[in-house]
C-alpha cells in the first residue's frame, strides 16, 4: 500500500491528510461505508505514523466488568481470570475523570461522544485485527498475590504503537486505500461550495488532488517550535518532542486560512518527564522507552535540591501530562527522580533501557554529589526532612491511593509516601517531552469542522490530535489514542455520507 512510481493521482472519494491511528481510522470506516480513499502522509514510508508510532498504546474505554473486558480480550486464561481483578471503569467515571481533569472545561458534545463511543470502538478496533491485551505492570501491580486495576485502563494495545499501525495499515491495504508518502499538504482547495480536496507536493511537483471531502487528521502544532513559543509560551520552544517531527500545525494552519473556528487550550498542552539526554524528536528505534512515569514512588528535585510538586497527588495517569509542563518551569529546565529499593521493583521498563540519564549511590551524600546540576546542600536538606515527615502508621499499596501522606512540609505528598532510606538509590535525569498541544479545530457532531460563524464547512472532517474542545490543563492516560478512533471512525463515516 504504498504509491506507485511516478503515476500521478488527482482524485479521490475522500482524502485523508495524515497516516497515524485517527487518520487510519477514518480511512477504514470511510472503506467500510463505500468511498475510495486516498491518504497522504509527509513522512517517508519508513516514519509513517504521526504520533501513534511512540505510543505506549493505553487505551481508555468505558466497561462495566468483566463480560466486558472478555468481548475485547476472549482468549483471557482461567490463571488470569483468578489472578486479575479487573473491576469496573464506568461511563460516569469516565465523564467524571475528564470534567475533572479539564477543570469542567471539556466540550460537552464532544466527551459525550467520546464516552459513550468508547466501548464500541474498542470492540471496532479488534475487529480490525488490533489485539488488545491486560496491562500488567502499567495500571496493575501484583498485591498479596492478585493484581488490581486502577485508575480505568484495563486493557492495551499488544505491542504498543508500531503494532496498532501494522494492523491498522493491513486493514486499510485490504479495502485498497492508497497511501502517498512524501507528500505534504500544502493549501485546502476551497470555493463557495465547499472544500473540494488538498493541494500537494508529491515527488517535488505541486499538484492538486481532488476530492468530494477531505478528513484532517495530521495532528498538532507539537513539532513546530515557532508555533509551541507563540501558544504555549516562554521556554516550550526548548522542550524535546516526544514523536513524530512531522506535526508541525499544517493542517490547522490551512483550515484557519479558509475560515475555520479555532478551538481548544491553544496555551495547553500533554508534555511528559522525558529523559534528558534523548533527541529533539521522537526515536523510532525507541519508542515511547524515554518516558519516565513512576514518579509517585519516590520525590522530585529540582536545581535547588527542592521538590516542587505533589508526587502523589493521583496515579501517574492523571498527573503525568501536566507534571512534564512544570520542568520548564524550574532553573535548568531539568529535574532528577529518585528512588530507593523499596519501590524500584515497580519502575516500568523505561527506567532499565541501556539510553538512560542515571545516577547511583549507596548514601544520599554520595548520590547529592552525582546529582548533575543539582546543589547538594539543598538536595540534602530536602531528603532529611522529607524522610521525616513520611509516615510510620499507614501501610503503603500502590494499587490504592493508600493516604500515606507526609506531615509538615512546604508541599507535601499525599500518597505513597515512603522515606528514602534502603539504599541502593537510583535517580533519574529528566526534562519536559511535549506530546500533542491541545488548541485546535472545531468540529460538530459529525466531526465536520465549523467556521468562525458556527456554521459547518461544506467537505471538510477533522479528528485526532488537531481536533480542539477535548483537554484542556490536563490528561487522562489513553484518552488520545481512543478519541482518535472514535472521531476517526466518525469522521469517516460522515465523510462518505457527505460524499455520496
Amino acid at each position: 500500500m504504498q504509491d506507485s512510481g511516478n503515476d500521478s493521482v488527482t482524485e479521490a472519494d475522500i482524502l485523508v491528510v495524515g497516516a497515524g491511528n485517527a487518520a487510519l481510522c477514518a480511512a477504514i470506516s470511510a472503506s467500510e461505508n463505500g468511498a475510495r480513499v486516498i491518504m497522504i502522509e509527509a513522512a517517508p514510508e519508513d516514519s509513517r505514523g504521526g504520533n501513534s508510532f511512540f505510543t505506549g498504546g493505553a487505551f481508555r474505554f468505558a466497561f462495566n466488568g468483566i463480560e466486558d473486558i472478555l468481548s475485547i480480550y476472549p482468549d483471557i486464561s482461567e490463571e488470569e481470570r483468578k489472578n486479575i481483578d479487573f473491576g469496573s471503569y464506568t461511563e460516569d467515571q469516565y465523564f467524571d475523570d475528564m470534567f475533572d481533569l479539564t477543570e469542567f472545561r471539556t466540550d460537552a458534545d464532544l466527551v459525550e461522544i467520546l464516552v459513550r463511543g468508547s466501548f464500541e470502538t474498542a470492540k471496532w478496533i479488534r475487529e480490525q485485527g488490533v489485539r488488545l491485551v491486560p496491562g500488567l505492570g502499567r495500571q496493575a501491580y501484583k498485591v498479596d498475590g492478585k493484581f488490581k486495576f486502577w485508575g480505568g485502563l484495563a486493557l492495551h494495545i499488544w505491542g504498543g504503537g508500531p503494532e496498532l499501525l501494522k494492523a491498522l495499515f493491513a486493514k486499510a491495504e485490504s479495502y485498497g486505500v492508497k497511501v502517498l508518502y512524501e507528500t505534504p499538504a500544502l493549501k485546502l482547495l476551497h470555493d463557495d461550495g465547499g472544500v473540494r480536496g488538498v493541494r500537494v507536493r508529491h515527488q517535488g511537483k505541486t499538484q492538486d488532488i481532488t476530492a468530494k471531502a477531505v478528513i484532517l487528521a495530521c495532528g498538532g502544532f507539537e513539532s513546530n517550535a515557532e508555533m509551541r513559543a507563540r501558544y504555549l509560551g516562554p521556554n516550550w520552544d526548548l522542550a524535546k518532542v516526544r514523536g513524530t517531527r512531522f506535526n508541525t500545525g499544517k493542517g490547522i494552519e490551512m483550515a484557519l486560512d479558509i475560515g475555520a473556528l479555532p478551538y481548544g487550550h491553544y496555551s495547553g498542552c500533554h508534555s511528559v518527564a522525558w529523559d534528558v539526554s534523548a533527541p529533539p524528536f521522537g526515536d523510532l528505534t525507541i519508542g515511547d522507552h524515554f518516558q519516565k512515569h513512576n514518579y509517585p514512588y519516590g520525590i522530585i528535585v529540582n536545581a535547588n535540591g527542592d521538590r516542587y510538586v505533589d508526587e502523589g497527588a493521583d496515579f501517574h495517569s492523571h498527573t503525568y501530562a501536566k507534571y512534564g509542563g512544570e520542568i520548564l518551569k524550574q532553573p535548568g529546565l531539568f529535574a532528577w527522580q529518585i528512588f530507593d529499593q523499596r519501590t524500584i521493583h515497580l519502575l516500568r521498563d523505561e527506567y532499565r533501557i541501556r539510553r538512560i540519564t542515571k545516577a547511583t549511590a549507596n548514601t544520599h551524600e554520595e548520590l547529592s554529589e552525582k546529582l548533575e546540576g543539582v546543589d547538594p546542600r539543598g538536595y540534602l536538606k530536602t531528603i532529611r526532612e522529607f524522610n521525616a515527615a513520611c509516615p510510620t502508621d499507614v501501610p503503603f499499596d500502590p494499587n490504592i491511593k493508600d493516604g500515606r501522606r507526609t506531615d509538615g512540609l512546604a508541599i507535601n505528598k499525599s500518597n505513597w509516601a515512603n522515606p528514602l532510606d534502603t539504599p541502593p538509590y537510583e535517580a533519574f535525569r529528566v526534562t519536559t517531552g511535549v506530546t500533542f498541544t491541545f488548541g485546535g479545530l472545531k468540529i460538530d457532531i459529525r466531526a465536520q469542522v465549523e467556521d468562525t460563524t458556527g456554521a459547518p464547512i461544506p467537505g471538510l472532517f477533522a479528528c485526532g490530535e488537531l481536533v480542539g474542545g477535548l483537554f484542556y490543563h490536563n490528561y487522562a492516560s489513553g484518552t488520545g489514542l481512543m478519541s482518535g478512533a472514535v472521531f476517526g471512525r466518525l469522521a469517516g463515516e460522515s465523510a462518505s455520507k457527505h460524499g455520496k
